[in-house]
């Protein structure tokens, strides 16, 4: 037997559905979609850089003002004490004691501005030298350790524990060997 060609199953059936087509975009869709998400990019991009450039400027000016006004809180403990000065100038007729006692209540306030500033002494005397927080004007030989300091000539002082001004001092140094 004679395979035959079954007439039914050479025709399509009607019922089923067609395969679908794949239907590539055209290259101008593809083009205008492009553009659109460049153009989404660049303007994203824009925003960015102003967005960027403002933070810049703003952080710019924030801290032009925070060293314009960074010795407002010292400022305002000095008044105090220039008061004092001026209310002492301005009595003509005081003795001595009374202007001496003035003196030390002024620099009572001066002391208390310092300390509430974070400003503090370098008064060294009997401490090992430091360079970095002592300038040695002179060295003497002295009976004890070599490189401690034996006079203060000028006060040093440091704010927050950064040297504004190195103390002054006279530093020791070994006796000749010879001597006794």
């Amino acid at each position: 037997m004679q395979d035959q060609p079954n007439p039914s199953a050479a025709q399509p059936d009607a019922a089923a559905p067609a395969p679908a087509v794949e239907v590539m975009p055209s290259l101008e869709g593809l083009l205008k979609t492009a553009e659109l998400q460049a153009a989404e990019h660049h303007d994203a991009w824009l925003r960015a850089k102003a967005e960027t450039e403002n933070v810049r400027r703003r952080a710019l000016e924030d801290v032009a003002r925070a060293s314009k006004f960074a010795v407002e809180k010292f400022a305002g403990e000095l008044l105090p004490v220039k008061d004092s000065l001026e209310a002492a100038l301005a009595n003509e007729n005081q003795s001595a004691e009374n202007l001496k006692a003035g003196v030390e209540l002024t620099l009572k306030q001066l002391i208390a501005a310092f300390d509430k500033s974070g400003l503090a002494e370098i008064n060294p005397p009997g401490e090992k030298f430091d360079p970095h927080r002592h300038q040695a004007i002179s060295q003497i030989e002295a009976d004890g350790e070599p490189n401690t300091i034996i006079s203060v000539l000028q006060k040093g002082y440091a704010l927050n524990d950064r040297v504004l001004r190195p103390a002054l001092v006279v530093v020791s140094r070994a006796r000749a060997g010879g001597e006794a």
